[in-house]
C-alpha cells in the first residue's frame, strides 16, 4: 500500500491531506484565525462548581467558559483525597492549571483537563503522573518491556513525572529516546517558569503549527512522501525532522508543481463530495449521512444494486462495501461522538459477524479512538469516536440563512396557507381595508394562479383588498403583511 502525505500552505490556512493508495483518506485544517486550542495551557480560574454534574467551569480567557469533569482531574490529586465529590477538589474563584483536550464544538465550550501532558515524536510526557506506559499499538511484549524499563530509568534517575512511548517509538534506539526525553524534561521546565509568573485567564502555552504536528502524529513506517508546498514551511520541517527524527527528512519534499498540490489527487473534488449527505457506492448502492449535534446517522441503502444470486448475497455485499467506505468518511469528515449506522438487515449471522469484522479491520487505521457494539437486531451498530476538533461540515459551512440549518424548507402551499391565516389575524386585530403582502417569487405567483380562487373569496369574506409584490430576496419561509 502506497502512502504520502500532502501539506497546503497559504497565510490564511494550512490544510494537510493524507492519501493512501492515490485515495484521500483524512483531512486535518487549521485557520490562522481559528487554529485548534487542543493542547494549550491556561491559567484558569474556576468560575461555577456543579456539584450534580462533578464538574466546573472554568475561565481561561474565552468567549465560553471551558468544561472540566471530575474524571479529568489529575490523577495525583484525586489519590491524596480519595474522594468522589468535585467540591473536594475545586471552589469558585480557585486559580487552577489546566490544559485543552478539546475544541470547543458548536454551542460547547471547551473541553479540560488537570493532567497535563506534552507530546513529542516519540513520547508524551505527564509532569504531575507517578508512572509510565506505553501504546497499545506495540504489541510485543519484549518490545513494550524494553521501553517500559528504558522510561522508567530514566524517569527514576531525573525525579520527574511519567512517560508514555507513542507507537512511533517502536524499535527506535535507547540513546534517541533518552534525547527526547531530555528535550520533554527542559521544555516542561521553561513551562513551569511561565506557569510560576502567569495570571489568572492567561495563556500559558501552546502546541507546535499543524504542519509540525502532522510529522509529530501522522507520519509513520511507510509513508513514501511527505510534500509541502511552501518553500518557508519545508525548511521548517526538514530542521524539526533534523532533530526530532533524522530518518525520515529525505521523504520531505518541496512541491513546485504547476498545478496545486491539491490536485495531484483530486483532494479538492473529494472534499466537496465529503460536504454532501449521500455517498455513492461502486455496487450502485450508497450511504446517507445526517449530523446532528447530538449524534451522527448512517443509512446504508441497496439502491442500484440488484447483482448476486440472491437478495442476501446482495445485501451482504452492500454492507462490507459501506463498512469500508463508512470507515474512511468518518476519518475523512472527521466524524465523533455518538454514531449510529443502519446496516441493511442480514439474516444470517455469519454475515452479521463478518461485516462487523470488515468495519473493524477498517477502523484500526483510524487514529481516533473507537469503540463498536455488536450488530443489533434491527441490524443497528452503535458506535463512538473520539472528537477532539471540529468536523469538516463545521469546518467549512454554515447553517443555513434560508431554513435555520434544518435542511428542509415549507413549501409554497403551506406558505400560502399561513399567509391567509395572518391576513385574517391582522384584519380583525385593526379593522383594515387593504393590505400588502411581500412574499418570494414562488409563493406570490402561487397566491395568484392556484390560490386564486381562495385569495377571492378571502377578500369577500374579510371586505378587503389585498395585493402582492414579489420580493427576489426573499427566501420561501418570508413574508411580510403590511397594513394599508
Amino acid at each position: 500500500m502506497s502512502e504520502e502525505i500532502l501539506i497546503n500552505v497559504t497565510p490564511p490556512e494550512t490544510r494537510v491531506a493524507v492519501i493512501e493508495n492515490g485515495v484521500l483518506q483524512e483531512l486535518i485544517i487549521e485557520r490562522t484565525r481559528q487554529r485548534g486550542l487542543v493542547g494549550n495551557i491556561y491559567k484558569g480560574e474556576v468560575c461555577r462548581v456543579l456539584p450534580g454534574m462533578q464538574a466546573a467551569f472554568v475561565d481561561i480567557g474565552l468567549p465560553r467558559a471551558a468544561f472540566l469533569h471530575l474524571s479529568d482531574l489529575c490523577v495525583k490529586d484525586l489519590e491524596k483525597k480519595g474522594s468522589e465529590n468535585i467540591e473536594h477538589y475545586l471552589h469558585e474563584g480557585q486559580h487552577i492549571i489546566v490544559q485543552v483536550v478539546k475544541d470547543p464544538l458548536g454551542s460547547k465550550g471547551a473541553r479540560l483537563t488537570t493532567e497535563i501532558s506534552i507530546p513529542s515524536r516519540f513520547q508524551v510526557f505527564m509532569p504531575y503522573a507517578q508512572n509510565s506506559g506505553v501504546s497499545q499499538r506495540i504489541e510485543c511484549e519484549t518490545e513494550r518491556v524494553r521501553l517500559r524499563a528504558c522510561l522508567d530509568a530514566f524517569r527514576l534517575e531525573n525525579k520527574c513525572g511519567g512517560f508514555i512511548a507513542r507507537t512511533a517509538a517502536e524499535c527506535v534506539d535507547e540513546a534517541i529516546l533518552i534525547a527526547d526525553m531530555t528535550f520533554l524534561l527542559k521544555l516542561w521546565e521553561s513551562i513551569a517558569a511561565k506557569i510560576a509568573d502567569a495570571k489568572p485567564k492567561q495563556f500559558i502555552h501552546k502546541d507546535l503549527p499543524l504542519s509540525i504536528r502532522t510529522l509529530r502524529d501522522l507520519y509513520r513506517e511507510g509513508i513514501e512522501r511527505v510534500r509541502v508546498d511552501s518553500r518557508e514551511t519545508y525548511h521548517r520541517l526538514v530542521e524539526f525532522a533534523e532533530i526530532f527524527a533524522p530518518e525520515i527528512v529525505s521523504v520531505i519534499e518541496h512541491y513546485t508543481g504547476e498545478c496545486p498540490v491539491f490536485d495531484i489527487y483530486s483532494v479538492e473534488d473529494e472534499i466537496q463530495k465529503a460536504l454532501d449527505r449521500k455517498v455513492n457506492l461502486k455496487s450502485g448502492g450508497h450511504l446517507v449521512f445526517d449530523q446532528t449535534e447530538s449524534m451522527t446517522t448512517v443509512d446504508v441503502n441497496t439502491g442500484g444494486y440488484v447483482g448476486g444470486r440472491n437478495l442476501e448475497e446482495t445485501i451482504f455485499k452492500t454492507n462490507l462495501e459501506a463498512a469500508q467506505t463508512i470507515s474512511r468518511q468518518l476519518r475523512l469528515r472527521n466524524l465523533g461522538g455518538i454514531i449510529i449506522i443502519d446496516f441493511i438487515d442480514m439474516q444470517s449471522a455469519d454475515h452479521k459477524k463478518q461485516v462487523l469484522q470488515a468495519f473493524e479491520r477498517h477502523l484500526e487505521k483510524d487514529h481516533a479512538k473507537t469503540n463498536i457494539t455488536e450488530v443489533s437486531v434491527l441490524g443497528l451498530v452503535e458506535m463512538t469516536r473520539k472528537r477532539t476538533r471540529e468536523s469538516l461540515e463545521h469546518i467549512l459551512c454554515e447553517p443555513c440563512s434560508a431554513c435555520g440549518g434544518r435542511g428542509v424548507l415549507k413549501t409554497a402551499e403551506s406558505m400560502c396557507l399561513e399567509i391567509f391565516r395572518e391576513i385574517i389575524r391582522e384584519v380583525r386585530q385593526y379593522k383594515v381595508k387593504k393590505i400588502l403582502v411581500l412574499a418570494s417569487n414562488e409563493v406570490v405567483e402561487m397566491l395568484l394562479d392556484e390560490e386564486a380562487d381562495m385569495l377571492a373569496e378571502l377578500e369577500v369574506f374579510l371586505g378587503v383588498r389585498i395585493k402582492f409584490r414579489a420580493e427576489a430576496e426573499y427566501n420561501q419561509e418570508q413574508y411580510d403583511v403590511v397594513l394599508l
